[in-house]
């Protein structure tokens, strides 16, 4: 059972909510009327997710939402399996809102309670579309480097990156290479070569996340950093990357790692290995937020991936549909300024995210909401 103080928020709801293009939402209200918002989607696997918050809500109905490590680490460990990317990403999102209603709470932004702010605004990158991007104010992007390879592929297959890479350059932005884990070991090695010349950013997921000490041998052979952490679930997966000085570039992603509480304990982490944080985010606005919290407090963060115009997403369902002031998340010379609100610093809109209750009348007819 839970820890409890004399001012404690007892849990009284948790819900999930499937909304487009490809999220889930978590709601979480407290008996003295807080309510907060996280994020928990798992590209492809809603349903797994929503299994595994069915057990959450019967476990932590009840329990004190300031509790926040004590709800972390009985969700984390008192089951005898754990870890993965379904029961982390469902404890990712209880985390984040458990740290969004701690923050509307006390009436600060969650950057506040992580130590308080290092930079102002956070630097911010997008994917693909360079021209189009440069318009709208950003200064990065990030690109996929192949289609689908077969194990060893033709090199001509390779120099249609590099021309891209060219191309978004030479109109004076920076570009992140994304591999994808697409690549294996033998081509991976070849195109690694072939872009070390061309300043990119960083290569990402150069190989697949079962390969750590694939990767250091990697780093050993060019000078380009070296980015990925996106399926690595946990600070302890991220471990033999940074013992085998294998990362330049650490990317958990918000709403798989375990939330803001594991994000912030993988970046201080990184930290001590000399290795930066960019946190992976093609995501919805809920997790951007969460991101961005962490981003804003941690010395070694330096840019953040953000989902919007994505070619995940559409028309009505894209990165600030869901947002009562979209501004917030607004782009000026490649940069957000960081959100000063309570909490995460965003206003879902609960119309559009939220399903009102089914009221019936005693005699069980139903009744206008």
């Amino acid at each position: 059972m839970s820890l409890t103080t004399s001012a404690s928020s007892f849990i009284s709801k948790i819900e999930v909510f499937r909304v487009p293009p490809r999220w889930l939402f978590v709601r979480i209200e407290t008996a003295d009327g807080f309510v907060g918002w996280g994020e928990s989607t798992l590209e492809g696997h809603t349903e797994a997710i929503e299994g595994a918050f069915a057990d959450l809500a019967q476990r932590f109905l009840g329990w004190d939402a300031d509790g926040i490590e004590d709800i972390w680490q009985t969700a984390y460990r008192a089951r005898f399996y754990r870890g993965g990317p379904v029961l982390m990403s469902a404890l990712s999102g209880l985390d984040i809102a458990l740290w969004d209603i701690k923050g509307k709470k006390l009436g600060v932004p969650v950057w506040q309670l992580l130590g308080g702010k290092v930079r102002d605004r956070v630097r911010v990158a997008v994917r693909e579309a360079a021209r189009e991007r440069k318009e709208q104010g950003f200064t990065a992007v990030k690109m996929n480097a192949t289609e689908a390879l077969a194990w060893l592929d033709s090199p001509e297959l390779l120099k249609g990156t590099v021309e891209r890479v060219r191309e978004v350059r030479a109109l004076g932005m920076d570009v992140g290479v994304d591999f994808h884990g697409r690549v294996h070991k033998g081509m991976a090695r070849q195109l690694a070569k072939l872009l070390e010349g061309e300043g990119v950013l960083f290569i990402e997921e150069p190989l697949l996340p079962t390969q750590p000490s694939e990767f250091a041998d990697l780093g050993r052979l060019v000078s380009t950093p070296i980015a990925a952490g996106e399926r690595l679930y946990s600070r302890h997966e991220f471990r033999p990357y940074f013992e085998g000085h294998a990362l330049d570039v650490a990317q958990p992603d918000v709403s798989h790692c375990g939330g803001i509480s594991e994000l912030a304990r993988i970046a201080s982490m990184a930290e001590t290995y000399d290795v930066a944080l960019a946190p992976h985010c093609p995501l919805g606005p809920i997790a951007l937020a969460a991101c961005i919290a962490v981003g804003v407090s941690k010395l070694n963060y330096f840019i953040q991936e953000m989902s919007w115009q994505m070619h995940y997403n559409s028309d009505d369902a894209d990165l600030f549909t869901y947002l009562a002031d979209p501004s917030v998340f607004a782009v000026k010379d490649g940069y957000i300024t960081t959100p000063s609100g309570p909490g995460l610093g965003i206003v879902i809109n609960e119309e559009l995210a939220w399903r009102n209750p089914i009221w019936r009348g005693e005699d069980g007819s139903i009744r206008e909401w």
